[in-house]
């Protein structure tokens, strides 16, 4: 038994050996009575520290206890210290077993110094019952006195004062102390066989002993214990072997590793079963490739034309998705031609060296005449008159232009002075000044905004009228704004102007800013300015204009961060983003880190534009983690960038995903994609010299997306192939300088530059609140209030603001970098920390803001107070005895006020009898009050996040119900819906009676009757708009009754979405909800549905969207309100900061709402006080990568750019874990991979991809799935299976389809589900738990990972005999060091030789370098070694736990009920999951067919192989143009696959459409080999087998197919 735990003092007693698990269980049963057993420990312990002054030694250092004297301290170790303390507590109870103490204390002595290496022993059988009851009564005794000396007190204070990790996890070593019981058992001369040292430490701990027990421990103590030791198996010494490999790229990566077996030629492989493996094509392009040679002719079909229209139509939406988008202005995009760049051929050579810098093409050449000719005087004076002339000329036209606008702007004045409602004529006027064009409003914009402040001033005087300055401070804050934007105005800005602000300053008490001056002649106002005259009630703010700035004019502040006028960007941009300009500029690689709405987006279309100005052949590439946000990049640059090529074939963009395709991707200039298809670009041999060159650049957008399990791996890999600069972009990344540093090393082995330019400031700030709903509310219609200057959510009930610093309840977290305060936070943090500050922890006064900010406070200067501030705050979080704790007390006292309030009914804003009673923890019955209340005060858009798709579903549905029942009641008791009604149909029967009647038109017609037939259609046209009804719908929601705001899109635009939606088949209640302004997102909605969700939501038309994270991930919806809309395990730090970062919208909102909704307190104040997750990598090099590496290097005829593309990517292999030691493993790692790879016959001995690579390697994604179906393929089990096909199709079919269930789409049944098993099963008609493997099957597997197990066990030998040296003794989260140096004598205890690769620690209990399954290598291997069970390329068979059975309780029944009710599949998930199957499936058959050289499918015309749903959607799309629906119905139907017979050799059909076009089932596997002789290209009698699996797999797929069509309709 061996005791090593790590911990704190208190976890004591763990053990590895059944037996002593059983003892100390029993101990811990008997820990009731340690608390007892303590006070009787009191005084020992205590006299027995105060008796020995000793201290704790460093355990890693063994030596003598004591150095002879007895005058001299002893110095024990805290282990040491335990054992000596328990035995003496022990041999005072039982002095009889001195003879088993004294085995005991010398076996805890020799743990001092027995190295780890040396601690594997034999294990010993004891020869009877009775000694092993006295063997196990001693260790359960022992363990009770152990346990109850650690919880005492004073012995936790004597080594905590010592500031001494706890050393007592090595007490008990099982085996190490029945080896010494019978070493000291008949033998009188064992001290001659231990060394001084360890009998000096023996003779002085039974010193101690003897004095604090009274019994004498001697080494010659007989123990009269017997026992027989049990040798363990012999290991059989296997030579291993390896196959002969070499190749000319990868040697001289793998020269440095020495191999010490022997290589052999190894004639493994039959070359007549061996064929050299040609790409014909991908799985995502399974047409064969183009022949030259032959003619293509494009047939004027209907397919032709249905592929046409499908085209146009998607550019239309493009179109209008498009035109959704903003700028960082809030302005609709405005599109640009490009042109290329033309280069002088003196600028030719610099310009390859450096990039052009846009602005140097405004600068004028010096001299003012081309061919470098002089003028003389004469010429000079004739040349600056004209140019006076001219000049003169053009400042008189603009004289008579300001002239017209000050007339034009006057007249709309004139108007907006009959406006009595100051609120009314502010706005009128902002609208007005905001829709006046650029070159307008330079000259009128401060006379404009010294206007708009008379109605704000009139506002300001009611609040201070009716003494309510508080509720108008927000009035207030306007004013002050509107004053400083008229001071940083460059046009317009007069003496008068200036003179009438400085007034209202003074009036209100606000700074001045003497220093403003004039900027132009001064222009008479075309209004009398009227300054407030002086009241009984001053106008005066009434306090410290500091304070006021902090508390409300903060969302205000100018956030100028050294933003100047650049003329590469059409906007003054801050410091941080010119250095992105430079570095972009200059080719250099960038990793951007800023937070959402900092301006990062500007970045990638620069860096596009840069691209398609330098010529027509360069590419960009931008990646994008999921396809909603590749459509949203491809809409914006067809909004931006349009070009014109010389030659066909070429587009400014392309789309490409897994699912679907737009332009050419490989004629574009800037291909917008996801992750694995650019890695398959990357990757593909044709591209290689061709496509791959041209990249000039690749944008990874949300680059923090490298941390995910899944895909995470594909971008490390990608930024290792990258074969150009980078641009790297995320708001969150925990680590920034590590992620850094590797990506700096990464790109400068490829030769590049690479900068990380860091920003932490959001453009507009977050403000938190705490939602708690009212228990009793009603609701009859949506009220409306005066808005004004309303920012935040403050004052309004249920609301509670949430102090950022309230969230750090976790001291030992600190203060994370992101946790922003504005500047009212920062200013209550400051006084709340001045109240609780102490003489020992004082405030500075160089704090206080009134001393420390400027009288006008800008936003940098409220960030460097806020960092002083988090700074003083982190010293006080760090000492326990500072006043941290109140701050925080009071801080977080409103929270928990907010709490005890019991509900009222401040939702009801009508009179009512009833009022509805509702649960405050129910979100459906909680959502309206909370969005009412939302409405009510100027907080929408909002978007709800809710991790549970259904969820979602059940709260938009919940909305939509209350709402339309509402409407109905009102209807039903309105006399004034009554009258309008009434009205209308009186109105439609006058219209019907007014309608014109048809008139036959002529063959001819005169001017006279075109004219006539004119001015009648727009006479009927003028009395048609002039009434009311003629836009009156009464089965449109009311107004009282929706959130929608109908005016930002027309109505026909609505009627065309509602047309596509109804053609979907989008649910009725979906598209009632988006009628009312509500919409819901997920990934699991339709397709159609979410894109029209996301454009009404930009537009304005929508303003409730109730979504999981599909709306986080760089999607543009910015809203004014974020709230999380109940809990998930889901709703991470990482994830809240990305949904956060939606509210705010830059161009719209100068502030956000972040609200908490059905979310406990404590949840909220991990969120905010979270760190970032650190970016951790992933082992990059896997077993698939390695064999499509050896593809790329072998089809491209060893090209550069695949020899460029290897070597980096072997350069770095993993984040973090550099160093050369992990370099030359990760090297040891591919070379057994290709040692892995040559076994199993895909790849020859030059690296050359043989035989099934196509199958292996384009299955990638399924890793490690993909080897285990080749093994099954290879071992001839799927021939054998579908030899009988066409005679048994239904019982062949459902055998593949159970192979095929456990190799795919792995997924574990619940725990409740194991638990329950025999009660499942009876209950449920579905297969829940999936039926065994047959056992062919399950041979092969299992063979297969014996294979792989020698294969890495060979790998872990040799890396290990290589280069781990030191002896494994480091426990791996303190670093403690266990055991003592090599120098012990291992003959003492008869040591078994000691572990190679296993770990130390694992092998105390005796095991040895014989691994028994992958599992327990990859557990189990010694530190020093890297070794990730899922890149060794196997699956365990069989499985820990039972698989789920969802893939074949699919196939057999075609019900999506059961999935989700018994197999526990959640609903959203059901439609991915099948999907990844059906491509699974097609990717198999496209792979088989490349292999035998099948003609190509008769649905060769798709573009990609997809999954059955993602087929349907292309189809879908290429049929809207029908008139109506398509009849899925009958889809539903066909739910089983016809019985197949053969008729001689029959053809196969790849897809359930396939049959829709035959008359007859029956000749499915005809003419397999159309048009193709399989001999020709090295076809045997294996191709007679493979071709039975071939149509056995397109059979499963087209069943499988047919089935999820169904669930599709």
């Amino acid at each position: 038994m061996a005791m090593i735990v790590e911990g704190r003092r208190g976890n004591i007693i763990q053990s590895r050996h059944e037996d002593h698990m059983l003892i100390l269980k029993k101990a811990a049963n008997e820990s009731r009575k340690t608390r007892s057993y303590s006070l009787q420990l009191e005084e020992s312990v205590s006299a027995f520290l105060d008796s020995l002054p000793f201290e704790s030694r460093d355990y890693a250092t063994p030596g003598p206890l004591s150095n002879g004297s007895t005058s001299v301290h002893a110095v024990l170790t805290e282990r040491l210290g335990l054992v000596i303390v328990s035995l003496s507590q022990l041999l005072k109870e039982q002095p009889k077993v001195s003879g088993i103490a004294s085995a005991f204390l010398l076996h805890a002595i020799l743990l001092t110094y027995i190295p780890m290496s040396a601690r594997r022993l034999k294990q010993i059988e004891l020869a009877d019952e009775s000694e092993t009851k006295t063997y196990r009564k001693f260790l359960v005794d022992f363990a009770f006195v152990a346990r109850a000396t650690i919880d005492n007190s004073q012995w936790k204070q004597h080594y905590e004062k010592r500031a001494r990790q706890c050393h007592v996890m090595d007490v008990i070593d099982g085996r190490v102390f029945k080896m010494v019981l019978l070493m000291l058992q008949g033998r009188s001369d064992i001290a001659k066989l231990l060394s001084e040292a360890i009998r000096e430490d023996f003779s002085y701990a039974a010193d101690i002993l003897e004095r604090s027990s009274g019994v004498q421990l001697q080494l010659s103590d007989q123990t009269c214990f017997t026992g027989k030791v049990i040798s363990p198996p012999k290991e059989q010494k296997v030579v291993p072997s390896i196959l002969r490999f070499s190749n000319t790229v990868f040697d001289q990566h793998l020269m440095s590793i020495k191999i010490d077996v022997d290589v052999r030629d190894f004639v493994d492989i039959d070359a007549r079963s061996s064929r050299i493996f040609r790409e014909i094509s991908h799985w995502h392009n399974p047409k064969r490739a183009i022949d030259k040679k032959k003619t293509i002719q494009i047939g004027n079909d209907k397919a032709g034309m249905r592929l046409r229209r499908s085209n146009q139509r998607y550019m239309d939406e493009m179109a209008k998705y498009a035109a959704s988008l903003t700028n960082a202005a809030g302005k609709i995009l405005e599109p640009q031609t490009i042109t290329v760049q033309k280069e002088t051929k003196n600028s030719t050579s610099k310009a390859q060296k450096a990039p052009l810098n846009p602005g140097n093409l405004q600068q004028p050449q010096s001299g003012g005449l081309s061919n470098n000719r002089k003028a003389g005087p004469k010429g000079k004076t004739t040349v600056n008159k004209t140019k006076e002339l001219a000049k003169a000329n053009i400042l008189a036209k603009k004289d008579i232009y300001a002239e017209s606008t000050f007339a034009s702007w006057a007249n709309r004045r004139e108007a907006f002075d009959k406006i009595v409602d100051p609120e009314a004529r502010y706005r009128r006027t902002k609208t007005y000044q905001d829709d006046l064009p650029k070159n307008k409003l330079m000259t009128v914009d401060a006379e404009i905004t010294l206007y708009s402040l008379q109605p704000l001033l009139e506002i300001w005087s009611g609040y201070c009228r009716a003494d309510k300055r508080e509720e108008g401070f927000k009035i207030a804050a306007l004013i002050w704004n509107q004053i400083r934007r008229l001071w940083s105005m460059e046009n317009g800005l007069t003496k008068e102007i200036i003179t009438h602000s400085l007034e209202v300053c003074r009036i209100l008490g606000l700074p001045s800013n003497n220093e403003v001056t004039a900027v132009v002649v001064d222009h008479s106002l075309t209004f009398s300015f009227k300054v407030p005259q002086p009241l009984a009630v001053k106008l005066s703010i009434g306090f410290s204009s500091t304070d006021f700035q902090l508390l409300y004019y903060g969302p205000y502040m100018d956030r100028n961060t050294d933003s100047q006028p650049d003329p590469r960007v059409p906007f003054n941009p801050d410091g941080w983003q010119r250095r992105v300009l430079d570095e972009l500029d200059a080719d250099h690689s960038v990793f951007v880190v800023a937070p959402t709405s900092a301006g990062k987006t500007f970045i990638s279309f620069y860096a596009m534009e840069k691209v398609l100005r330098a010529d027509d052949d360069g590419i960009l590439v931008y990646v994008a983690p999921t396809k909603a946000l590749v459509n949203q990049i491809a809409a914006e640059i067809q909004a931006r960038f349009s070009k014109i090529y010389k030659y066909g074939g070429k587009s400014v963009w392309a789309i490409h995903t897994r699912d679907y395709r737009v332009n050419n991707p490989t004629g574009c200039q800037i291909l917008v994609t996801v992750p694995h298809i650019l890695q398959i670009m990357l990757l593909a041999p044709s591209n290689a010299k061709s496509w791959a060159p041209r990249v000039r650049c690749i944008i990874f957008d949300e680059i923090h997306s490298i941390g995910q399990a899944e895909d995470g791996v594909v971008w490390e890999q990608l930024l290792l192939l990258a074969p150009c600069p980078i641009i790297a972009l995320s708001a969150t990344v925990g680590n920034p300088g590590q992620f850094s540093d590797w990506l700096t090393v990464t790109q400068r082995s490829s030769g590049f530059e690479l900068s990380m330019i860091k920003h932490e400031q959001r453009y507009s700030d977050l403000r938190k609140f705490v939602y708690n709903p009212p228990k009793r509310f009603t609701f009859k219609a949506l009220g409306k209030r005066a808005n004004l200057g309303d920012l935040g959510l403050d004052g309004i009930p249920g609301f509670q603001y949430f102090h950022p610093v309230a969230s750090l309840v976790n001291k030992s977290r600190g203060i994370p970098a992101d946790l922003g305060l504005e500047p009212r936070d920062c200013l209550i943090l400051w006084q709340t920390m001045s109240k609780h500050q102490t003489a020992t922890y004082p405030i500075s006064k160089d704090l206080d803001p009134k001393s420390c900010l400027p009288q006008i406070i800008r936003k940098a200067d409220v960030v460097a107070w806020e960092r002083k501030l988090k700074d003083l705050l982190s010293f006080w979080m760090s000492n326990s005895d500072s006043p941290f704790d109140n701050v925080l007390d009071e801080l977080s006292a409103p929270l928990e006020q907010q709490n005890m309030i019991d509900g009222s009914v401040f939702a009801a804003k009508q009179d009512s009898a009833v009022i509805d009673v509702i649960d405050p923890s129910d979100l459906q019955q909680t959502i309206l009050p909370l969005v009412t209340d939302l409405h009510e005060y100027n907080a929408l858009p909002a978007i709800f996040f809710n991790y549970d798709r259904a969820a979602c579903e059940r709260i938009g549905k919940s909305l939509l119900d209350r709402l339309q029942d509402a409407e109905k009641s009102w209807k039903a008791e309105s006399p004034k819906w009554a009258a309008m009604t009434e009205s209308y149909e009186k109105w439609k029967s006058a219209s019907k009676l007014k309608a014109p009647k048809a008139v036959k038109a002529k063959k001819t017609k005169d001017k006279d009757d075109e004219r006539g037939s004119k001015a009648d259609a727009e006479r009927d046209s003028a009395e048609r708009e002039a009434s009311p009804f003629e836009q009156f719908d009464p089965d449109a929601p009311c107004e009282e009754f929706s959130f929608a705001d109908v005016q930002k899109v027309q109505k026909s635009d609505m009627e065309e979405y509602f047309r596509q939606m109804e053609w979907k088949g989008v649910a009725e209640w979906l598209m009632k909800a988006l009628k009312r302004g509500v919409g819901i997102h997920h990934a699991g909605m339709n397709k159609k549905y979410r894109t029209i969700v996301e454009i009404l939501f930009r537009k304005g038309y929508l303003r409730v969207i109730i979504a999981t994270g599909t709306l986080a991930l760089g999607i543009n919806m910015p809203c004014k309100t974020v709230i999380f809309s109940g809990d998930s395990v889901y709703l991470t730090a990482l994830n809240f900061r990305q949904c956060a970062g939606r509210a705010g919208r830059r161009g719209f909102d100068i502030l956000g709402n972040v609200v908490f909704h059905g979310i406990p307190i404590d949840k909220a104040c991990r969120l905010l006080s979270s760190r970032l997750p650190d970016l951790n990598g992933h082992f990059p090099i896997t077993t698939s990568l390695i064999l499509r590496l050896f593809t790329l290097l072998y089809d491209s005829k060893n090209s550069a750019y695949a020899e460029r593309a290897i070597n980096a990517l072997l350069s770095q292999p993993r984040l973090y874990l550099g160093g050369e030691s992990f370099k030359a493993q990760v090297l040891h790692h591919l070379r057994f991979s290709i040692e892995y790879l040559r076994k199993q016959q895909l790849l020859g001995p030059r690296g050359e991809p043989i035989n099934f690579t196509s199958c292996v390697s384009h299955l990638y994604f399924t890793e490690n799935s993909s080897f285990a179906f080749h093994a099954l393929l290879k071992g001839g089990y799927f021939h054998q299976l579908c030899a009988n096909v066409e005679e048994k199709p239904s019982a062949t079919l459902r055998q593949l389809m159970l192979v095929m269930a456990h190799l795919f789409g792995r997924r574990g049944c619940r725990q409740a589900d194991i638990e329950n098993k025999e009660t499942i099963i009876k209950r449920s008609s579905s297969i829940v738990f999936l039926p065994e493997l047959p056992t062919k099957a399950k041979r092969i597997l299992q063979e297969h990972n014996q294979e792989t197990l020698e294969t890495f066990t060979t790998y872990v030998r040799t890396f290990a005999k290589q280069h781990c040296k030191d002896d494994d003794r480091t426990l791996p989260l303190t670093n403690l060091a266990v055991g003592g140096s090599n120098s012990f004598d291992t003959n003492v205890l008869h040591s078994l030789p000691a572990t190679t690769a296993r770990s130390h620690f694992v092998a105390l209990s005796g095991h040895s370098d014989t691994f028994t399954s992958i599992s327990d290598l990859c557990s189990s291997t010694r530190s020093g070694i890297f070794l990730e069970k899922a890149v060794i390329p196997h699956l365990d068979i069989p499985s820990d736990t039972p698989l789920n059975a969802y893939l074949y309780d699919f196939f057999m029944h075609g019900a999506i009920q059961p999935l989700e009710i018994a197999n526990g599949i959640r609903k959203g998930d059901v439609w991915f999951l099948l999907n990844d199957f059906s491509l699974v499936l097609a990717t198999i058959t496209t792979s088989l067919e490349n292999f035998l050289n099948v003609a190509p499918m008769d649905d060769g015309d798709m573009m990609n192989v997809m999954g059955l749903g993602d087929a349907l959607e292309e189809e879908e799309d290429g049929a809207e143009d029908s008139e109506a629906p398509l009849n899925r119905s009958l889809a539903a139907t066909a739910t089983t696959l016809p019985h197949v017979t053969r008729k001689k050799r029959e053809k196969v059909l790849d897809s359930w459409d396939a049959f829709e076009d035959k008359e007859e089932v029956d000749s499915v596997a005809d003419t397999l080999f159309e048009g193709d002789d399989a001999s020709s290209s090295g076809g045997t009698a294996t191709d007679e087998g493979l071709a039975n699996v071939l149509l056995a797999f397109r059979m499963l797929k087209v069943e499988f197919d047919t089935k999820f069509k169904a669930m599709w309709a």
